[in-house]
């Protein structure tokens, strides 16, 4: 009697086990939870560069590595872009460069091929940089056209305004705030003036006289951006060790992450 009891407890706990693994998700449930990694992203950075743009290197592993908790995402971290075909880069859907960009030839050849056929690009602050030094023409028309022209110094916070407000990337921040101390970079030409890029946000221009040993003045001062002919954006953001001290900086980034991926032409992989 005991045995059979038993064996019918069991029936029905295997049965309910069942009935719960195999219940339909309603048509209208809000949540879609992922049944495997969404994407893969790839950081290239360097320990060779200006000490507080290593620092900010590291905070941004950190900070992407602890948004793949549960296996949202895979991320993988390099200091040898020479590492990586373009048969081999293709397989990630974003790549993220905090601290610098390729410098020799086969690499950054191997970079264009991957962004010209719809690879995506979120670069940082020293990741936008480049002079008369750089020798990399196919790289200033994919940030807009604008070289470095200068920047305030020491490091400072400075008041951020959305240029554009409903993008999908701002429509969730407030139209101003105080972002964390960085080095803000100013470019000429300014990138506004191309048809191709989308300013998102810049310094307002209440942060003038900015700076206190290297002092600017005046001008058009954009910090974030994307370039339409390409699934990118840049962000000026990263020098020092206070970029994700901020709560809504952190949300930005979070949004200029999910955006690009979300515009791959393989799919949108929150949507699956």
């Amino acid at each position: 009697m005991i045995t059979c009891r038993n064996s019918i407890s069991t029936f029905a706990l295997l049965l309910l086990l069942k009935l719960q693994l195999t219940a339909q998700v309603p048509a209208n449930y809000s949540a879609n939870y992922a049944k495997a990694p969404r994407f893969k992203a790839l950081i290239y950075f360097s320990d060779r560069k200006e000490g507080a743009h290593v620092i900010f290197a590291h905070q941004t592993i950190d900070y992407l590595q602890k948004l793949t908790v549960g296996d949202g995402f895979l991320l993988d971290t390099t200091q040898n872009f020479g590492n990586y075909s373009y048969e081999k880069l293709k397989d990630y859907q974003i790549v993220i460069m905090p601290d610098g960009y390729p410098t020799k030839k086969e690499e950054r050849a191997v970079f264009e091929q991957y962004m010209e056929k719809g690879g995506g690009w979120m670069g940082f602050h020293e990741s936008g940089y480049n002079d008369k030094d750089t020798h990399w023409p196919w790289f200033v028309n994919f940030l807009g056209g604008g070289v470095f022209y200068c920047n305030n110094w020491p490091p400072q916070p400075a008041k951020i305004k959305v240029d554009q407000p409903n993008h999908p990337i701002t429509k969730n921040l407030p139209l101003t705030w105080t972002a964390p101390a960085s080095e803000w970079y100013q470019w000429n030409p300014s990138p506004r003036l191309n048809k191709n890029i989308d300013i998102l946000l810049s310094l307002s221009a209440d942060n003038y006289p900015l700076g206190i040993k290297d002092v600017i003045n005046f001008g058009d001062f954009p910090v974030v951006w994307t370039n339409r002919q390409y699934r990118m954006i840049y962000l000026n953001m990263g020098h020092g060790d206070e970029i994700y001290s901020d709560a809504t900086q952190k949300l930005l980034i979070i949004n200029a992450l999910k955006w690009v991926l979300s515009n791959d032409k393989q799919g949108n992989p929150f949507t699956k």
